[in-house]
Parts: structure tokens; sequence; C-alpha cells
């Protein structure tokens, strides 16, 4: 893991200054064609290169935003904080706000309910992409190179519950892309459901997910799944027609 780590790296630092041919990448990184072409197809996937002029690479969206991580996180939070007072008060739970962070989910923010019973503020909190719904969403549009390598790990077990077989998860994500949104139930901690969805960028990626959690012994309410579900779907398109709109 550590060496392509190391070679994704040297491949970024490689392009940087510039569109470069897959055979100059080649040569500044001292690697074989084939090795090389497969990093940047999986650097490309994840918006870290974008390929210009046919077969020339430079650093991509994704990276080219990093300068500004922390204003676009603000941002990011200021759009979405009036869809989760809106969850909130439609729904009567706690509503959130998580990104991506490697191989984690970083909550970034949360509006909490005024249930005398309250699920904890998980805003600064990070978790594993596989044990809560706002990890799925994100995952579930991974490249498969990504996704392949994420599940050739370790998985962390939080509760009885959490899935860690990867085909288990393989299947779980296909779901997931099909019906647009994920549930987690008592995966990440014991007592509490949540249902996230994703929040797209102008150009249609996944930068981000919309969560609802609450007690599981009174989220979702009985028979209310879809109902829930479409609610935080709705809240999480919203956010992104903003985005889009930017």
């Amino acid at each position: 893991m550590a060496q392509a780590v190391e070679r994704a790296f040297a491949i970024l630092d490689a392009v940087a200054g510039g569109p470069v041919a897959l055979s100059e990448v080649a040569r500044r990184v001292e690697l074989p064609k084939s090795t090389v072409a497969r990093l940047l197809g999986t650097l490309e996937g994840l918006g870290a290169v974008e390929r210009v002029a046919g077969a020339r690479y430079r650093i991509g969206p994704s990276l080219a935003e990093l300068g500004g991580v922390g204003g676009a996180e603000r941002s990011l939070v200021s759009v979405a904080r009036p869809q989760l007072a809106l969850l909130v008060r439609s729904l009567g739970e706690d509503a959130g706000l998580a990104l991506p962070d490697g191989y984690a989910v970083h909550y970034v923010a949360q509006v909490e309910s005024d249930h005398a019973v309250q699920v904890r503020d998980w805003t600064g909190t990070r978790a594993p992409m596989h044990a809560v719904p706002s990890g799925l969403v994100l995952l579930a549009e991974w490249p498969e190179e990504a996704l392949a390598g994420y599940l050739a790990r370790p998985l962390e077990r939080l509760t009885a519950h959490t899935v860690v077989d990867p085909e288990r998860l393989r299947r779980r994500l296909a779901e997931v892309r099909d019906q647009g949104v994920a549930w987690g139930r008592e995966e990440y901690a014991e007592g509490i459901a949540s249902v996230a969805a994703p929040v797209r960028d102008r150009r249609g990626k996944t930068v981000a997910a919309l969560h609802v959690h609450g007690p599981a012994y009174r989220f979702p309410p009985p028979g209310q799944d879809d109902r829930v579900a479409a609610g935080v779907a709705a809240a999480a398109a919203a956010v992104s027609a903003r985005l889009a709109g930017a």
C-alpha cells in the first residue's frame, strides 16, 4: 500500500507542471508505462488528474481545489445548513453533513432536534466509510480500482451489525447506487440508525453526504422508511442544485 501511495505522489508531481504525455510521465517516475497508465486511470477516476488534448495529463479538479479546502468546506456547510434545518423540522431528528477524508468520512456540521433524548453531536468525528451511510454513498461512486483497494484492507467491525465482508459490501453498494440512499442500523454505534444521500458538485461528482440520524428505537418511525429516505434525498438534491448554480 505504501509503495502505491509513493508512486501516486510521484506521478502527481510529474504532471504538476502542465499537460504531460503518458510516456513522459513514465520516464520521469521511472516506471513501466503499463503501471503508470493503471495509476493514472485510478487518479483520473478520483479527479486527481485529468486528460487534455487526447492523451496528455495534468492536475485534476479535485486537487486543484485543495488550496481552498477550508473555504470550500465553509461554503458547503453554509449552503447545506438551511436544508439540514428543514430536515430537522420535518423529520424531528438531528441532521448533518459529512465530507470524504481519505478512507474515512469527516462530520463537519450538525443541526440538532429538540428531542429530550438526542444522539451526540458528531461534528469533528471521523468514521470508517464502510460503517456509516454517509461513507457508503461516497464509496458507491468510487472507481473500481479505488474501491478494490479499500475492500482489500482489514475492515474494522465497530458493532455486531457492521458489515465487513467485501462481497456483501459490494452488493450493498450496488443497492445504494440503485436506490440513491444508504441506510445504517446500529452499524457504527449501538442504538443509532441513520440514512444518507449524496451531495454532488456541478460536474455531478459526489463531494459530500447529507444524513439524518436518531435513536434506533424511534428512528425511522414504523412504516416511514421511504418517506424519510425521500426527504433526505430531496434535501441533498437541493444542496446539489445550489452547488451547481454557484
